[in-house]
């Protein structure tokens, strides 16, 4: 959902928690997953907003 619902661009695992083969069915997932946009663009967009007001 992290990428379907907040456009995320990185995932992190933990290696000491996952399999190797669950690992990779949870990075294929993500990869193969769309960004919904719609609802959830309005949050990504406000996250946009406070990224440009103190990266400046």
């Amino acid at each position: 959902m992290s990428k379907a619902h907040n456009n995320a661009n990185m995932l992190s695992l933990g290696e000491r928690v996952l399999g190797k083969g669950l690992a990779l069915e949870i990075v294929e997932a993500w990869i193969n997953t769309e960004f919904e946009g719609d609802r959830h663009q309005r949050r990504v967009d406000l996250l946009g907003d406070i990224e440009k007001k103190y990266n400046k």
